[in-house]
C-alpha cells in the first residue's frame, strides 16, 4: 500500500479534527478496543501482583508484576494524554477520549512522571549512579515498607510496598492504588461502550 503524502495526511487530519473532534465515528471501535486491550493487560498484571504477594513469591516477581501493570497503565494513559502536543490530531483525539471517559487532569492516569520513570529508567539510572551517594545499595527489587526510601543511607533501586500501595523507583515514590482504580473504571466504561455498538 502506498503511503500518503504529507500534504494529504495533513488535509485528512485537519478534516477529522475540525469535523469530528479527532476521531471518525467509523473508527471509534478501534480506539475502544485499543483501550480495552491496554486496560485489561494492566488489570491482569495487577491481579498477578496480588497473587504473587499472597503467595509470598520472589521479590523480583512481585516487582515485575506491578511494573508490568503500571507500564500498561502508561500505554493506556497515552490515548488520553498524547505525548506530542504539536500533533493536532493526537491532541483532539485525546480530548475526545477524555470527554467520553470523563477523565480530567486530576486523573491518576495522567501521572506522566511515573510513566516516564519506567520508560526512561535506563537514563534515570545513569544519573542516579553518577550522584555522590553513601550507604547501602540494593541493585535488586525489594518488597517492604516504603519508609525504607526515607533513610538517608538507603539507596533503593526498586521497591514495592504492597501494604501501602507504593512503588519506589530510584528513591522516588509513586502510589499505584489510585492508578489501578482508574484503570478499572476506564475498562468498565470501555466494555460498556463496546457492548453498545462500539461507540464513544
Amino acid at each position: 500500500m502506498k503511503r500518503l503524502s504529507e500534504d494529504i495526511r495533513k488535509q485528512r487530519e485537519a478534516l477529522i479534527v475540525g469535523g469530528y473532534g479527532g476521531i471518525l465515528p467509523a473508527f471509534e471501535a478501534f480506539y475502544i478496543h485499543s483501550i480495552i486491550y491496554a486496560a485489561e493487560r494492566s488489570e491482569l498484571a495487577f491481579q498477578r501482583f496480588d497473587e504473587a504477594v499472597a503467595q509470598c513469591a520472589s521479590e523480583e516477581l512481585i516487582f515485575a508484576t506491578v511494573q508490568e501493570a503500571l507500564t500498561h497503565a502508561g500505554a493506556l494513559s497515552r490515548f488520553f494524554w498524547p505525548m506530542k502536543k504539536d500533533n493536532l490530531l493526537a491532541v483532539a483525539r485525546g480530548k475526545r477520549l477524555r470527554n467520553a471517559f470523563e477523565l480530567d487532569d486530576d486523573s491518576p492516569l495522567k501521572c506522566r512522571k511515573l510513566r516516564n520513570a519506567f520508560e526512561h529508567f535506563d537514563e534515570d539510572l545513569d544519573r542516579f549512579l553518577l550522584e555522590d551517594r553513601a550507604g547501602c545499595f540494593s541493585p535488586i527489587p525489594i518488597v517492604g515498607d516504603h519508609s525504607l526510601a526515607d533513610e538517608p543511607v538507603g539507596n533503593l533501586f526498586k521497591l514495592v510496598d504492597p501494604k501501602h500501595g507504593i512503588c519506589v523507583l530510584l528513591g522516588e515514590k509513586f502510589e499505584f492504588r489510585p492508578i489501578r482504580r482508574e484503570v478499572q473504571r476506564v475498562l468498565t466504561r470501555a466494555l460498556e461502550m463496546d457492548e453498545n455498538g462500539a461507540r464513544l
